[in-house]
C-alpha cells in the first residue's frame, strides 16, 4: 500500500454515522478499510508510509457545486483558496457565461463582459487562451491543476456564439446551431448546461429556446443548472418557471445559489422549499447549492437593465455615456427596478464596491455607493456611472441583501449541496471564495446545530457526487477515488471575514487528490493532482 491513515474517524459521505477505522490508500485509490473491532484475525492494514489521524475526522473530498474558477485554476497553480478549504472537485462554467465553445470573435467579447468574475481581460497575459471548444479547455485542465474540475457548457456563450448580443428570438438555424454547440461540449465532457438570466445575452432566451437546449441536456444525461430571471420581487415565479421549463425537456435540474432574497423575500423560505417539495414528490429531479452567508457577489454592471446589455460591452459603455440613456438606465435601476437588479429598486445603501480592473480605482473597494457618493457630494447614481465607465465594467460588488433565516432554512432541505459562487478577483472578495467549506463545518454544523457533522459532510460530498453522476467519487469507499480531507471536528473553522477576506481556514491539516498530499500539515504542497473530471455515458 502507498499509504494508511490509522484512527480516522471516518465520515463517509453517506449522511450515515461516522465510525473508527484505519484506511489504506493505494494507487489514488481508497484500497482497504478496516473498521475498529474489525472480526478477529482481520490484520490491520500496512504500508510504505503510516500517518497516525487519531482525532481528525476522515471524509471525501468537498465539492463545489457553483466555482469561478475558470482563469484562476490555470493562472494560480497554488490555488489554495480553494485547496486550503478541502475542495478536491470545483464546477465551472457557471451562470451562462465561461470560455468555451467559442471562436475569435466571441472569445475577446467574452473576456471583457467577466473580466470581473475571472480576470482575463484582452490584454491580460497571464492565461494564454489557446482553446476554442470545451474539449480543448478540458485537455488544458488535464496538464494538471491543483484540484479537479467539471465543466457547464455555458448558455449565455453559446447564444452569443450563434446569435449575438442582440434581443430578438432566435432564428431556427440559430436555433439548431445552439443544439449542435450544447451537444458539441456535452459529447467533449461537459456534466450539463448552465445559463445566467439576469445576464446578457443568455437573458434574451425565451422558455421555449431554454427549453430545446434542455432536451438536449437530457438526452445525454446531464443537468441543468441555471441563475434563474429573479432573486427578488419575481423570486417564487423564477423558481416555478425552471421547474416547469425542465420537467417539460425530461431533464434534471440543479438550482444555482439558491436564495430568497432582497426585502420582499424576508423570512419566505419555506414557500420555496413547499413548491420544490411539490415537484420533487411528483416525479421531479432537482437538486440546488447554496453557500452560508447572506450577502450575494456579482458584477456592478450585472444590475443593469437587459435593454442597456444589447449589442455587447461596448455599447453598454457607448449608453452609459450618452446621456438620455443613461438616464433612462437610472430611471430603471432607481425607480422601476431592473430586470438585472431582480425586479427590485436598487438600494445603493447596499452596494459595497468589492474589487476593480483598474489599480488607479483602488480607492474605491470597501465602501457602498451611497457612502462613496456621500463622501464626494455626488449622488449615488453618478457615482456609479463613474465608476461603471471608469473600470469598463470590470467592478465586482457585495450585495447585502440577504436573510439569514432563509440560510439556514434552505441549507437543511433535502436536495441541499454546498457551492462556494466564489469570485476570487478583486482587492476585497467575498469571504465565501476562501471560507465556504470550513464554515459549514465549524459555524453551521458545530456551533449552531443547522446540521449534524454527517449530515453536512453529506451535502458536501456524497449528495452532489450523485448529481454529478460520479460512480467512484463523493464516498470514503473501497475502490472509490482516494480525494479526501482530513479536519478537526472540534477545530475546523473559516478564517475568512468581510475584512479579512483571503484569511485561510482553520482545523484542515490534510488534504488528498488522487492519494497525494496537495495539503500536508497545513501547508501547500507543489503537487498538481487535478484534472479534468468529464461526463459520465
Amino acid at each position: 500500500m502507498d499509504l494508511v491513515l490509522r484512527d480516522a474517524e471516518v465520515v463517509d459521505g453517506t449522511g450515515g454515522p461516522s465510525y473508527r477505522a484505519d484506511v489504506a490508500l493505494d494507487g489514488g485509490r481508497i484500497a482497504a478499510i478496516v473498521k475498529e473491532g474489525a472480526a478477529a484475525g482481520c490484520q490491520r492494514p500496512t504500508a510504505r508510509r503510516v500517518l497516525d489521524v487519531e482525532g481528525l475526522a476522515l471524509s471525501p473530498g468537498f465539492v463545489d457545486m457553483h466555482a469561478h474558477s475558470d482563469l484562476a485554476l490555470l493562472r494560480d497553480p497554488d490555488h489554495s483558496a480553494k485547496a486550503a478549504q478541502g475542495v478536491t472537485l470545483e464546477v465551472l462554467g457557471q451562470d451562462g457565461l465561461s470560455y468555451a465553445p467559442a471562436d475569435d470573435r466571441t472569445q475577446e467579447k467574452i473576456r471583457t463582459a467577466i473580466s470581473g468574475w475571472n480576470g482575463g481581460a484582452p490584454g491580460d497575459t497571464d492565461v494564454d487562451f489557446d482553446w476554442r471548444t470545451v474539449g480543448e479547455y478540458l485537455d488544458r485542465l488535464d496538464r494538471g491543476v491543483a484540484v479537479n474540475a467539471a465543466y457547464l457548457v455555458p448558455q449565455g456563450t453559446v447564444r452569443m456564439y450563434a446569435v449575438g448580443w442582440e434581443d430578438r428570438p432566435a432564428t431556427a438555424a440559430e436555433l439548431d446551431r445552439m443544439r449542435e454547440l450544447v451537444a458539441e461540449g456535452l459529447e467533449q465532457g461537459a456534466v450539463g448546461m448552465s445559463s445566467g438570466l439576469t445576464y446578457t445575452p443568455g437573458m434574451y432566451a425565451d422558455d421555449a429556446e431554454l427549453t430545446e437546449l434542455c432536451r438536449v441536456v437530457a438526452r445525454y444525461g446531464g443537468y441543468y443548472c441555471p441563475h434563474h430571471r429573479s432573486y427578488g420581487a419575481g423570486a417564487l415565479q423564477a423558481y416555478e418557471e425552471m421547474v416547469a421549463l425542465t420537467r417539460a425537456a425530461g431533464c434534471a435540474l440543479h438550482l444555482a445559489h439558491a436564495a430568497m432574497n432582497f426585502g420582499v423575500n424576508k423570512g419566505r423560505a419555506p414557500e420555496l422549499l413547499a413548491l420544490l417539495d411539490r415537484a420533487l414528490d411528483a416525479g421531479a429531479d432537482i437538486t440546488l447549492d447554496t453557500y452560508p452567508y447572506t450577502p450575494g457577489c456579482t458584477t456592478l454592471a450585472a444590475l443593469l437593465p437587459s435593454w442597456a446589455g444589447e449589442g455587447g460591452p461596448e455599447a453598454v459603455l457607448a449608453r452609459l455615456r450618452d446621456e438620455e440613456s443613461a438616464e433612462r438606465i437610472r430611471h430603471a435601476l432607481e425607480v422601476t427596478g431592473s430586470d438585472g437588479c431582480h425586479g427590485v429598486p436598487v438600494e445603493w445603501d447596499t452596494i459595497e464596491i468589492s474589487g476593480v480592473q483598474d489599480p488607479a480605482l483602488a480607492s474605491w473597494v470597501g465602501d457602498t455607493v451611497q457612502e462613496l457618493a456621500d463622501a464626494h457630494g455626488r449622488t449615488p447614481w453618478a457615482t456609479a456611472r463613474e465608476l461603471l465607465i471608469a473600470d469598463r465594467l470590470g467592478t465586482t460588488i457585495l450585495q447585502h441583501v440577504g436573510h439569514e433565516e432563509n440560510v439556514r432554512a434552505i441549507m437543511r432541505h433535502r436536495v441541499h449541496t454546498g457551492g462556494s459562487d466564489g469570485i476570487l478577483q478583486g482587492a476585497k472578495p467575498h469571504p465565501r471564495a476562501y471560507g465556504t467549506f470550513p464554515h459549514y463545518l465549524g459555524h453551521y454544523a458545530r456551533e449552531l446545530g443547522v446540521l449534524s457533522l454527517e449530515e453536512t459532510v453529506h451535502h458536501l460530498t456524497g449528495r452532489p457526487a450523485a448529481r454529478l453522476r460520479l460512480p467512484d467519487r463523493g464516498l470514503v469507499r473501497e475502490g472509490h477515488r482516494a480525494d479526501l480531507v482530513l479536519f478537526d471536528p472540534a477545530t475546523v473553522a473559516a478564517g475568512a471575514t468581510f475584512d479579512a477576506p483571503r484569511t485561510p481556514p482553520t482545523g484542515i491539516p490534510h488534504v488528498l487528490i488522487d492519494g497525494k498530499f496537495v495539503i500536508e500539515d497545513g501547508r501547500r504542497t507543489d503537487v498538481l493532482a487535478g484534472r479534468s473530471v468529464r461526463r459520465t455515458p
